[in-house]
């Protein structure tokens, strides 16, 4: 949904790559440690909100998309999610093709967040990112994966430019297999829908073939093909960022051995939740939709509602924390005021282009989903802060009398169904856990029963 931990701001503006410079190994120590030293200072820069002099680094293509107003609108995004900045903790660097890129690890009083510099040839400022830092930890599979059951093999969805690698899980033994496709939440996820070290999307996966369920998962289009999508920011929509994938992907099993195509179902997850309608409205002969945490509310107010929760987590909201939800609040009102007519399409509000939020005007999951025939399973965790019971209670009055339509509810779960207790935080979300047993064996059992 908004995002699952935090708003990853990605910008990404690469020019023409620069000819190899042929150097020596101490010449090269040496550039490094001065591209390290720019970019530590520019996130001081940025911490202190010297935004004039940090542009000042750009090369002129980051210069036009990021001048020192659009950097402060950027930071500010960052630490309303992720809290006050307080240090810089470590740093790496990378090549990648002819570029430079430095990675810091930013502690900020939340999360920890990476900032991503990338350097051309001429030690110019190129790209900047911010994305949740990934912490170091080895992914151990639940106690309910069986691996025997189950085998992956790679394949690809989609087709020309916009194909995205992807993972299918097919259990072993005689199919065909019912199957179902993972629709990602909002954000560049991976196919795994990795946030800190908890892969929610694998443990569906593994979990679920390991009960003669097949499961495709792919690498979203936003992280697949980031320096594609910002050229296309004055039409790009939510049918670019998953449902066209989620369409392509269902398409791919019906023609995958080992699956019967009657019986593929779609699981979305947040925003892949509150999309399921309108991936229901394109194939009628989808077999049936699972829901896990759908957002209901329009995504403008529910960043709004989210951030409130998280600034007052600690029993009080300062006054940085009082002029960022006012200026959330603003972006808020700009969104709900956009005209078509008027509308600058170069414009990004709270993460997103014009037409992004135009697209989603008016749309209202619960009522499309009236109009979807097939069976559906509506999941909620009770500790989600994200996508809250107020959610759950929408798709439980449009949907609860249809006798094709099921409700879970979880009182300790969070947004990624993971167990804990207490009010959740974003930084529950870099504890290792995994999706309950409970989810994936209701998930199963549904499936099974309408599969037929």
């Amino acid at each position: 949904m908004v995002r699952c931990a935090l708003v990853v701001l990605a910008l990404l503006l690469i020019g023409q790559i620069g000819h190899t410079l042929v150097i020596s190994q101490e010449r090269k120590a040496m550039e490094s440690s001065d591209l390290v030293s720019t970019a530590q200072e520019v996130v001081e820069l940025l911490a202190s909100g010297n935004f004039l002099r940090a542009e000042s680094y750009f090369d002129d293509a980051m210069k036009a998309a990021l001048p020192p107003e659009k950097l402060r609108e950027t930071w500010n995004a960052i630490v309303a999610q992720a809290g006050a900045f307080k240090r810089q903790v470590r740093t790496r660097t990378e090549k990648r093709g002819g570029y430079d890129v430095v990675i810091i690890t930013c502690e900020f009083a939340r999360a920890n967040v990476e900032t991503q510099i990338v350097f051309d040839s001429a030690k110019r400022i190129a790209g900047l990112f911010f994305a949740p830092a990934k912490e170091a930890v080895e992914y151990k599979p639940p106690s309910y994966v069986k691996p025997n059951a189950f085998r992956e093999k790679e394949v690809t969805i989609g087709s020309g430019e916009w194909t995205l690698p992807a993972t299918l899980a097919l259990p072993t033994g005689q199919g065909p297999f019912p199957a179902v496709v993972l629709v990602h939440g909002s954000g560049p996820h991976d196919r795994d829908e990795t946030v800190g070290p908890n892969k929610p999307f694998r443990d569906l996966a593994w979990g679920l073939a390991s009960r003669g369920i097949a499961v495709l998962r792919y690498e979203k289009r936003t992280k697949q093909h980031a320096d594609k999508i910002k050229t296309m920011r004055e039409r790009f929509t939510v049918k670019e960022e998953v449902v066209d994938d989620a369409l392509a992907a269902v398409a791919l099993l019906r023609r995958t051995e080992g699956v019967d195509a009657r019986r593929i179902f779609v699981l979305g997850h947040s925003l892949g939740g509150m999309l399921v309608p309108r991936i229901g409205a394109s194939d009628p002969n989808i077999a049936g939709f699972i829901v896990l945490a759908g957002a209901t509310k329009p995504l403008e107010d529910a960043i709004f509602e989210q951030m409130t929760y998280v600034f007052s987590l600690d029993g009080m909201i300062s006054k940085e924390e009082e002029a960022q939800l006012e200026e959330i609040k603003r972006q808020v009102a700009q969104i709900k005021g956009l005209r078509p007519s008027e509308a600058n399409p170069d414009a990004n509000i709270l993460g997103a282009p014009v037409s992004y939020w135009l697209d989603l005007r008016g749309y209202d999951p619960t009522e499309a989903a009236k109009s979807l025939k097939q069976p559906m399973l509506i999941l909620q965790g009770g500790r989600d802060y994200q996508v809250t019971m107020s959610d759950f209670q929408r798709w439980e009055k449009a949907l609860s009398k249809r006798p094709n339509v099921e409700f879970k509810y979880y009182p300790d779960l969070n947004h990624l169904f993971i167990e804990g207790n207490g009010k959740s935080s974003p930084a529950e979300y870099n504890v290792p856990g995994h999706v309950a047993e409970t989810v994936i064996a209701d998930i199963a059992d549904w499936i099974k029963r309408h599969g037929g």
